[in-house]
């Protein structure tokens, strides 16, 4: 979910990458291009494991690696056709204390552990009440919260790791709240990346496979431990008027 505690100008060129952690864990790494006209905060709701306390969302810092989705892509090159080929893709509780802020590259980032918890942040890095009320879904989810600043900028990526609650599936966080309303259709320019297992292959009809393990087209020594060199990476991209909604893929064997 792409959720903004202020009105944005626009949105777009997002890519996350998603991976399975051990022990239930998984990866994410979110990034985009962003223009705002104030400071605001970027909200990512998560199906964390029930009962997950502030700690369990670890931050991973990846200033160092701002070009990951350019290597990313670089593992799926265009095809080419034929013709290229001659030629030469409720109430709230009162507050129990400000919620630990992480400095992470170029954010601050906290983990809100419940709905409740938003009212240990700044009023202005929360999302309505109102707009909450129409996701009832997510009222048993924690939040990745990264404050952002005004401008016109391309975010570096945003990583973490949380404790997933169906350890079956991957989450991609693709929901849109840009204006503080919730649509059932938004507009998509979304590229989501994956390694699910080298057991578990995802389907050729809905996801593009690289031609190499990311091995050949990553930078393993900045990645911190988020990619498997020697596994193949996944692509599918989400363009145009859409149903408003989170992405889920299946990666059971």
């Amino acid at each position: 979910m792409c959720c903004f505690s202020q009105p944005v100008v626009s949105v777009s060129a997002t890519n996350i990458f998603a991976r399975a952690g051990e022990n239930g864990r998984q990866f994410l790494v979110y990034s985009m291009t962003l223009k705002a006209k104030n400071n605001l905060a970027m909200v990512l709701p998560l199906p964390v494991k029930i009962g997950t306390g502030e700690k369990g969302v670890t931050f991973i810092d990846f200033k160092g690696y701002a070009d990951f989705f350019d290597d990313l892509n670089s593992g799926f090159p265009v095809a080419r056709t034929q013709s290229d080929h001659n030629a030469s893709e409720g109430i709230p509780l009162p507050p129990a204390g400000l919620l630990e802020v992480v400095h992470v590259g170029n954010f601050e980032a906290s983990f809100v552990p419940t709905m409740k918890d938003f009212a240990r942040l700044d009023k202005r890095f929360r999302i309505a009440d109102a707009a909450w009320k129409k996701l009832p879904k997510y009222h048993d989810f924690g939040f990745a919260v990264f404050k952002l600043k005004s401008g016109n900028t391309k975010v570096h990526p945003m990583a973490f790791s949380f404790p997933r609650r169906d350890t079956k599936t991957l989450f991609f966080p693709t929901v849109h709240i840009h204006d503080g309303k919730v649509h059932s259709e938004a507009e998509f320019d979304h590229v989501l990346y994956c390694q699910p297992s080298e057991h578990v292959p995802l389907t050729v009809r809905e996801w593009r496979e690289s031609e190499s393990n990311a091995n050949k087209f990553m930078k393993l020594d900045k990645a911190k431990g988020l990619i498997v060199a020697d596994q193949h990476c996944y692509k599918k991209e989400l363009r145009g008027q859409l149903p408003n909604r989170d992405t889920l893929v299946s990666i059971a064997a």
